[in-house]
């Protein structure tokens, strides 16, 4: 068969096979191209799951009569002119492919009337074949209709689902949509009826609206949503991420956005799990919607017909930027203190109050359940010497100002000698007394340990380890990186290294493996927590033995020690493993329990 051009509407027809997966990214393309002309109200209209018709109204700039066959022309667009423009793009779409490709495998038409025009104009296309332009009543902005999708392509028909599973995609890219762009209206129908309303609200100060956090993601997450901020390397990244406590069973509410776009990317969730290693229970997935914004010169967005993912150009420095932002804010989600801890709903009551606005009784506070630190007995100091490796005189306590009632309350009981029970300042405080204490001997053990910096230890026969060519060349090329981890490792060949030194800490463990386990993270990720892993996993397995075991009898002024310990220690909402290492009910809370105001 001879050599020959294709078609141009074969050509376009081909796009759409990368372009055009299902109606949902129909949809998608539409939209952004929506956002692009300055919409501030999309409306969205769908028949059977978006596979009979697809029609989205935008009340953008809109497009002048004589550029609607423009639009529809292959790579032919108003948003990129030069490499330059390309290599800085701001836009979400910018490539061209989409109407060609969307009116190639379609009944469409381009409806739309520039803001500068007295009237509108539309053109039609039947499968690629182009119709003229013609008059046509419109407001200002751009209606684009899509009927029958894949009706020419059969094959390609046979591959979408059911018109509930179309829809729902649909319906999930919305959301994505209505994370990032809170300030945009955006409506959506179904076979005639509303199916879904995001109201358009002000993005004040940077943080996306409330309303829009908890319609998109639930009230459940915005009352364990913990706002995040955080800038270095020219890099910011914001947001919210969920308390460990809230945790998902799949990775089903995991929301990323670069400079506005939300994309898929396994550098940052890899980031992510790395910083929710040391709370999240096994096997549990995190709640997060992130945004970064840098310089778009430093982040490829034509890697990708659909425009999914991205390349970053340095992505040692995303990597590294996102695992502190979220690394740093769940240190700071101690037991006690309440989510979200942003100012959009940062609470504003004395703390000497009850929730209901009652002051509480002055006996409380003087009673003898509000013991200071200092009244402690000695058996207190005895309490952490085993998991703390320091006396008690060193360890960094809250100083209570008299009158006021700690986040965690003060002890009245334990039960069954497993939890202690303390009265808050509006209800009830249930600790697991050894999930706490195991979390606070834990921090303090890593505390110490990274005081003291990771000593090497050189081996007395170094071994030679066969790698892959790729490991070999990472371990020759970040041999410094290597060395602030603890390990000394020289290439011996093209395939093979030598370690002569190891991190003392874990002279015993699976040398070769954990030296593996780093070398792939570093080519995969541009960096490596492997060794932080593999010794907190040993300071974890130490802190749990030097707990507090269950039917240890603690005496208040002890219970209230540890208390004020949970309130001054990082990650203590959560226990090595993951789980929460307390719990809260409210007065409202208990009077339910006994039907009390009913």
């Amino acid at each position: 068969m001879p050599i020959r051009p294709l078609p141009e509407t074969l050509i376009n027809q081909i796009a759409a096979g990368e372009v055009v997966e299902r109606p949902a990214s129909v949809v998608k393309e539409l939209v952004e191209n929506a956002l692009d002309a300055g919409a501030r109200r999309i409306e969205i209209e769908l028949q059977d799951g978006g596979t009979r018709l697809i029609r989205v109204r935008d009340d953008g700039g809109g497009i002048p009569a004589d550029e609607l066959p423009l639009a529809i022309q292959r790579h032919a667009t108003s948003k990129i002119a030069s490499l330059d423009d390309l290599e800085a793009v701001g836009t979400l779409g910018f490539r061209g492919e989409a109407l060609p490709s969307i009116a190639s495998v379609s009944r469409f038409s381009l409806g739309s009337r520039h803001r500068d025009a007295a009237h509108g104009a539309e053109l039609v296309i039947e499968g690629g074949r182009i119709g003229e332009v013609v008059p046509k009543a419109h407001p200002t902005g751009t209606t684009v209709e899509v009927r029958d999708l894949f009706f020419n392509t059969p094959a390609r028909r046979k591959f979408l689902r059911a018109e509930r599973t179309e829809l729902g995609h649909i319906e999930e890219w919305l959301r994505s949509l209505a994370l990032a762009r809170p300030d945009i209206e955006l409506r959506l129908s179904h076979n005639g009826k509303p199916s879904r309303r995001y109201r358009g609200e002000p993005n004040d100060a940077g943080l996306f609206a409330q309303g829009r956090l908890q319609e998109t993601l639930g009230a459940e997450f915005l009352a364990h949503a913990l706002h995040l901020q955080h800038e270095a390397g020219g890099i910011e990244v914001s947001g919210w991420i969920a308390e460990p406590t809230y945790n998902r069973a799949s990775a089903d509410q995991q929301y990323v956005y670069v400079n506005g776009r939300s994309i898929r990317d396994r550098t940052i969730a890899h980031a992510v799990k790395q910083a929710y290693a040391d709370v999240l229970y096994h096997g549990r997935q995190p709640a997060y919607v992130l945004f970064l914004a840098l310089d778009p010169r430093r982040v490829d967005v034509n890697v990708h017909p659909a425009k999914h993912e991205v390349r970053f150009r340095d992505a040692r420095l995303i990597h590294d930027a996102v695992y502190h932002a979220v690394a740093a804010t769940l240190a700071e989600a101690r037991a006690g203190r309440e989510a979200p801890t942003s100012p959009m709903t940062a609470a504003n009551d004395s703390p000497a109050f009850a929730s209901n606005g009652m002051a509480l009784p002055q006996s409380f506070a003087q009673s003898g359940l509000g013991l200071r630190i200092a009244d402690a007995p000695a058996m207190y100091q005895s309490l952490y010497a085993a998991s703390a490796g320091q006396p008690a005189s060193t360890m960094p306590l809250p100083q209570e100002v008299p009158g006021e009632i700690p986040p965690l309350g003060y002890a009245v009981a334990q039960l069954h000698g497993i939890y202690i029970l303390a009265e808050a300042r509006d209800g009830l405080i249930v600790v697991d007394m050894h999930a706490a204490h195991e979390r606070i001997g834990y921090e303090r053990l890593k505390t110490a340990h990274d005081g003291l910096g990771l000593r090497t230890q050189p081996l007395l026969v170094p071994i030679t380890l066969a790698v892959a060519e790729r490991e070999a060349e990472v371990a020759e090329q970040e041999a410094g990186t290597l060395l602030s981890l603890g390990f000394e490792l020289t290439r011996s060949g093209p395939g093979s290294v030598v370690i002569r030194s190891i991190p003392a800490l874990l002279a015993h463990g699976d040398i070769e493996g954990l030296v593996r386990d780093v070398l792939a993270d570093l080519r995969e990720h541009g960096a490596s927590r492997r060794v932080a892993e593999t010794r907190d996993e040993l300071l974890s397995t130490m802190a749990c033995h030097g707990a507090v075991r269950a039917n240890r009898r603690l005496t208040i002024p002890e219970m209230n020690a540890l208390l004020r310990d949970m309130e001054a220690t990082e990650r203590s909402g959560q226990c090595n493993h993951g789980r929460p290492t307390w719990a809260h009910f409210t007065l409202a809370d208990i009077d339910r329990w006994f039907l009390r105001g009913r």
